[in-house]
């Protein structure tokens, strides 16, 4: 009997872990741990934010995949050990044959003083209910999205906010101004020079206006403080810094990046029979970026990774390899949506954004409904 751990129930490790059940024997384990008891995507917490549709509809029990054949067990990893392929789970070691290393990406909003106290950290999904009723609440002045930090996972989700609050901050009839400022040199960087700006002047038509290269050193009430002047503020919509768990730093798996390190086709990681998939790791593409933070990304490498254990543990050479190919949904608002999609391996990148269409959002509202339905059943 052989045993697969995989540290995560993301869209990475929801995905390997299945991958891996309709591939090997059913007397071999496959152990997902994760400390939540639910799944839900990233993409719906504009929908909850923006009072469209609670964030409790998108999400499902992680005990559901149980019937699939997997042991799924709830807790903290306090420990990760990836020269022996075990983690440690509330003080029990887990020892495996192959170990996935599938924890995402850690908030850090108190790695700007001040953010917690006067923001609202949109990315907080415990918080997620409260936050849209802070906003159900707004009466109109300022209002500021603000990206404190990159990488952070779905590039394109702070301008989406943006776009769908305007329309429902226009149609409750309030007096508002919108802002997006970001600390990365550009809005979305993978689309190019020429891509950024026909994007930054769909912002401009809908109103938002756009500061890039901004780093932001501390929140005051009403204000966020810059190096060179402030922004003033009614409503600060934060997207926090994030980084690595903790859990992954301490075990060494972390490259110069700040993220674990991967081989781009493979997912494996330096220690042999280890792999690391979706937002926790960083994979270069050819023209110096890293690969967007996305679950169609996280779950893409996860199949990749399940191909190749399931073939590792027949004594088969494993073939499948990551095409990098993929994208992410950005809503504009009034039923439409956009994608940003490529191939994103490729040498160099090749990558565009869609118009708006109704399509597009028939499209996003699709991606999830299928997967839930794939993965938990109806």
């Amino acid at each position: 009997m052989k045993r697969v751990l995989i540290l995560g129930a993301g869209f990475g490790g929801i995905a390997t872990a299945l991958g891996l059940r309709d591939r090997i024997a059913d007397h071999d384990e496959i152990v997902l741990i994760d400390r939540r008891t639910t799944f839900a995507m990233g993409l719906r917490k504009n929908w909850g934010l923006a009072g469209i549709e609670p964030h409790t509809a998108g999400e499902r029990s992680i005990d559901r995949l149980a019937d699939r054949g997997i042991d799924v067990r709830r807790g903290e990893i306090t420990r990760i050990d990836p020269a022996a392929r075990a983690a440690e789970l509330d003080g029990h070691v887990l020892q495996a044959d192959v170990l996935v290393v599938a924890l995402g990406a850690e908030r850090a909003p108190s790695a700007i003083p001040g953010l917690t106290e006067h923001g609202l950290d949109v990315y907080d999904r415990e918080a997620n209910a409260a936050h849209a009723a802070a906003i159900a609440a707004f009466e109109g002045g300022q209002v500021v999205v603000g990206v404190f930090g990159a990488p952070y996972p779905c590039p394109p989700a702070p301008y989406e906010l943006a776009l769908m609050l305007g329309d429902v901050f226009e149609e409750r009839g309030l007096r508002f101004g919108m802002l997006v400022f970001t600390s990365l040199p550009r809005s979305l960087p993978i689309l190019g020079d020429a891509g950024c700006a026909a994007f930054d002047g769909r912002l401009a038509h809908a109103g938002i206006s756009l500061r890039t290269g901004t780093s932001a050193s501390e929140v005051r009430a009403g204000e966020v403080q810059l190096a060179d002047g402030r922004i003033p503020f009614d409503l600060l919509l934060a997207v926090p810094p994030h980084r690595v768990p903790a859990v992954v730093r301490d075990a060494g798996l972390v490259g110069p990046s700040g993220w674990i390190s991967v081989d781009g086709r493979t997912l494996g990681t330096r220690f042999a029979g280890v792999y690391a998939v979706g937002d926790v790791t960083a994979i270069p593409l050819a023209n110096g970026m890293a690969l967007p933070k996305a679950g169609v990304f996280a779950q893409a490498e996860g199949e990749v990774v399940a191909a190749r254990i399931a073939a590792e543990l027949m004594r088969e050479t494993p073939l499948a390899e990551f095409a990098g190919e993929g994208m992410c949904f950005l809503e504009t608002g009034r039923g439409q949506a956009s994608t940003v999609q490529g191939s994103f391996l490729a040498d160099p990148p090749r990558v565009e954004l869609t118009e708006p269409s109704e399509e597009g959002f028939r499209a996003k509202r699709a991606f999830e409904a299928e997967r839930l339905t794939a993965w938990f059943g109806e």
